[in-house]
């Protein structure tokens, strides 16, 4: 007959390791998710400054990108 301690153990057992599997797998989901739809690209940034009543250059565009890639 198992003990209730046994039980104990092999239930914070199966919670720890379904924990860290959790993890891992929201962790790929979500990476594929981030590639598959960026959060900024070109085109949208283009589309917000035009939303401003601004014309934006191609310097500018660049340039918020690399803020963007620099602040990760």
């Amino acid at each position: 007959m198992i003990e209730w301690w046994q039980t104990l153990l092999w239930c914070l057992f199966t919670l720890i390791v379904g924990g860290i599997v959790g993890f891992f797998v929201a962790r790929y989901v979500f990476k594929k998710q981030i590639e598959k739809n960026p959060p900024v690209n070109e085109k949208m940034l283009r589309a917000m400054f035009m939303q401003m009543g601004r014309k934006p250059s191609e310097a500018q565009i660049k340039a918020v990108m690399n803020s963007m890639k620099n602040s990760k």
